[in-house]
């Protein structure tokens, strides 16, 4: 299996340059920047290898358009790219996706189905079989996983020095990329994936060697709705490659850092995108200046409210 190269990485960031932003890295506390992607349009990095990915379909095929699969960032960021290429867009979310990731997708002038939490894949391709069109899965595809990297080499140049990075996991996508990238870059550097204790299939595969699957519905529970997927083949073999280490958080821990992300940094994190921050300040870590990666801050106002209380 070919694993994603750091001039893989590299392709994509010049691929998307004129697309994304560079997020600034955002002091802490004494040990911890924060990379605030939802400072993106879309409000998540998912936009990085989305834009990527629809930026390689060859011309020929653009007009049948896209299709996606998603629990909400990665559907809106589809929805952005191919309305900045000039796609057709069809996005297939879950029925326990987030409605303002639902609105979101749709006012970026994408088709939303909406289906049962187990059937979103089968349905996404059935619409690629229907309408011969490119699927864009979110994180299962080399061209998603380079444009996610591109987070790397943006930490790696405005932070020589740092020695951890956190980044939160679902399906992988965006610590394949990270870890593929920083490691190539500072071979030393400690990638950390972070993920909820109530979807924590992850950290017991990594601790196992080899991966454990659990039931869809039970990684359900947790409030980190980004962050409910399992690894693809493609993603677990970057992460068995590269990372050096998975931990989980707690639900109450996830929602704390949400508030601390807010009160320190007046950043809005939604809850996936806490959990590094949430590892940061209730795991022991490795000392050096570390960051952590804020994948979104596409949060339900009335979550954020009972959050902030």
């Amino acid at each position: 299996m070919r694993l994603v190269t750091l001039e893989d990485v590299q392709a994509a960031a010049a691929a998307i340059a004129p697309h994304v932003v560079h997020t600034p890295l955002l002091p802490f506390d004494s040990g911890l920047w924060i990379k605030p992607e939802s400072l993106q349009p879309i409000g998540a990095f998912k936009q990085r290898g989305a834009v990527n990915a629809l930026s390689r379909i060859p011309s020929e095929d653009r007009e049948r358009g896209v299709v996606a699969y998603s629990s909400g960032n990665h559907a809106q960021a589809v929805a952005y790219a191919a309305k900045t290429l000039g796609m057709p867009a069809a996005i297939v979310v879950p029925e326990n996706t987030p409605q303002l990731k639902i609105d979101a997708t749709r006012a970026h002038g994408a088709e939303v189905f909406v289906v049962g939490i187990t059937e979103r894949e089968s349905r996404a391709y059935e619409l690629v079989e229907e309408r011969k069109a490119t699927l864009i899965p979110p994180f299962d595809h080399p061209d998603v996983i380079a444009g996610q990297g591109t987070i790397a080499l943006e930490v790696v140049a405005d932070l020589p020095e740092v020695a951890t990075i956190l980044v939160p996991v679902s399906g992988g996508g965006l610590i394949s990329g990270v870890a593929a990238a920083a490691k190539a870059l500072r071979p030393n550097v400690r990638v950390i994936g972070v993920e909820p204790e109530l979807a924590g299939d992850t950290a017991a595969s990594f601790a196992a060697g080899e991966q454990v699957h659990w039931d869809a519905h039970d990684r359900a529970r947790t409030v980190a709705d980004g962050l409910r997927a399992e690894p693809s083949d493609l993603t677990w073999a970057h992460i068995q490659e590269y990372v050096d280490d998975v931990v989980t958080v707690s639900e109450d821990e996830i929602r704390d850092a949400v508030k601390q992300i807010a009160r320190r940094t007046r950043i809005v994190s939604e809850t996936s995108g806490a959990v590094a921050v949430a590892a940061h300040l209730n795991r022991l870590l490795p000392s050096g200046p570390a960051v952590a990666v804020v994948s979104g801050g596409n949060i339900e106002p009335t979550l954020l409210a009972s959050i902030l209380g």
